[in-house]
């Protein structure tokens, strides 16, 4: 009988779009958003040591095309949207929250055209995130930010799609309506996402 013990899994804690942009007082503010940034931060102290690597995305966008919309006062919150995360805005810098995060990658997406997820991202140096994960010999990843019904779905989903089990921890996200939120952890659990709040793991 082999008594040698597994090796721990090197877990990835990949923060999503925790910007104020999306938070309250923001362009795209989500109800809750603060609460959630806060919690994500206290969170990553608490559990710092069980992360072997930590990413964060942001929206970041120059000329997005379609994705704002024209004129901007008139979205319909499917495919266009007030402008928001504009590049180079304090608003589309990560949340003050994590101003002690010390992530070991940024990616910041959305530059030139729509993107929810955060695997559309790239870091200063262009590298992609799933470049990024793999690099740093990630076997499992735990999603968390805003919003759940957008690109903390669209985040999750990529990442079981690269193979990774993912958990979302359900406390440590939002989503812009209940209904979407439900939605989104339908479209997560079959997708074989794990939903679990951060307390219980």
């Amino acid at each position: 009988m082999d008594a040698t013990p597994s090796p721990a899994l090197r877990r990835t804690l990949l923060v999503v779009d925790v910007q104020p942009t999306f938070c309250e007082g923001g362009a795209l503010g989500v109800e809750g958003g603060n609460d959630v940034a806060r919690r994500v931060a206290e969170h990553a102290d608490k559990r710092r040591s069980e992360y072997a690597f930590v990413a964060t995305t942001q929206d970041w966008h120059i000329d997005p095309g379609a994705h704002f919309a024209t004129p901007p006062e008139e979205p319909d919150f499917v495919d266009t949207w007030p402008p928001h995360g504009i590049a180079g805005t304090p608003e589309a810098e990560l949340h003050p929250a994590l101003a002690d995060l010390a992530p070991d990658v940024s990616v910041r997406k959305g530059m030139y055209a729509a993107a929810y997820s955060g695997f559309e991202g790239v870091d200063a140096e262009g590298r992609t995130l799933a470049e990024l994960l793999a690099e740093a010999g990630t076997d499992a990843v735990d999603v968390v930010g805003i919003a759940e019904s957008h690109c903390v779905l669209a985040t999750a989903l990529d990442a079981r799609a690269l193979g990774y089990p993912v958990r979302v921890l359900t406390d440590l996200t939002v989503p812009v309506t209940p209904d979407q939120g439900a939605a989104a952890r339908e479209k997560m659990a079959a997708a074989g996402v794990e939903l679990v709040a951060s307390a219980s793991i």
